[in-house]
């Protein structure tokens, strides 16, 4: 699937729930609270935090859910910010390969 049918799926789904009146401010705090939950994972991966240190560890399978979360909430910014990701980042990673040139030409 390509970023963009991604994009107009979320669209619609927002759409259908009336979810396109949300200030961009809550969706944006929104996302730090779903990023957040992708680092609670982190710590228990690093083992920073342990379920002996009083500490409750979440399920491992549900990191996933967490990440696919995060970025629907970050399609919904863009979408209410009017921001075309896929074109955003084609300029970017230009950039970047400009700012980041490789040693390794095979790659």
């Amino acid at each position: 699937m390509e970023l963009s049918e991604i994009v107009e799926e979320v669209r619609y789904f927002l759409q259908e729930r009336d979810w396109l009146k949300y200030s961009p401010n809550d969706v944006f705090i929104h996302l730090i609270e779903e990023l957040g939950e992708i680092g609670k994972y982190l710590l228990f991966l690093s083992e920073y935090k342990k379920e002996e240190q009083g500490h409750k560890e979440p399920p491992k399978e549900d990191m996933t859910r967490e990440f696919a979360q995060a970025f629907s909430l970050f399609l919904q910014l863009c979408i209410l910010l009017d921001i075309d990701l896929e074109e955003s980042w084609r300029k970017e990673i230009n950039i970047m390969r400009e700012r980041f040139p490789t040693n390794n030409k095979q790659i």
